[in-house]
């Protein structure tokens, strides 16, 4: 009995500090989203884009402060590491085409080459630009709606016949 409440001592301090350093990481990653929410909106991003950057920031930062508390426990993280690294990887790989939709979605939104109530020719495709997110391009004619994925969208010509007026 003596042996467990020796190795409680020992994990207790231990565990207080992990549990500490945990949340001084939560605190900096609320602090943070909300800053960079604030200051998209002075910057002009769209609020699609805004809340993305500070979303990420918020997850890197938890998982950031997540690697380090489990580093204050005693866990060894250097495997922890390696192993999302290698899982991003692959997760990258297997997801490239989603990603490539993502990150030309993320582009569009930043760069505005058109805008909601353009008449657009892309790849063949005509129509009204009815919607954008991260994924598609969403083009109304009088026959159909068309969904253009972003990448096709980013990398292909695209003729603006007639600009919102």
């Amino acid at each position: 009995m003596q042996n467990i409440e020796d190795q409680l001592l020992l994990w207790l301090p231990k565990l207080g500090m992990a549990i500490a350093v945990f949340f001084c990481f939560w605190v900096i990653s609320k602090t943070t989203q909300t800053m960079l929410g604030k200051l998209g909106g002075r910057w002009g991003l769209q609020e699609p884009i805004s809340s993305l950057v500070s979303g990420v920031a918020k997850v890197s930062i938890l998982v950031f402060g997540t690697i380090t508390a489990l580093g204050t426990l005693g866990i060894n993280v250097s495997a922890l590491v390696a192993g999302l690294g290698l899982s991003g990887f692959a997760l990258g790989f297997a997801l490239k085409d989603t990603i490539s939709n993502f990150v030309s979605g993320v582009l569009i939104l930043v760069y505005h080459p058109f805008d909601i109530g353009d008449f657009i020719v892309v790849s063949g495709e005509e129509g009204k630009v009815s919607h954008i997110d991260f994924r598609y391009t969403t083009l109304e004619n009088n026959e159909k709606i068309i969904l253009i994925p972003n990448s096709l969208v980013f990398s292909k010509t695209v003729s603006i016949l007639k600009k919102n007026e």
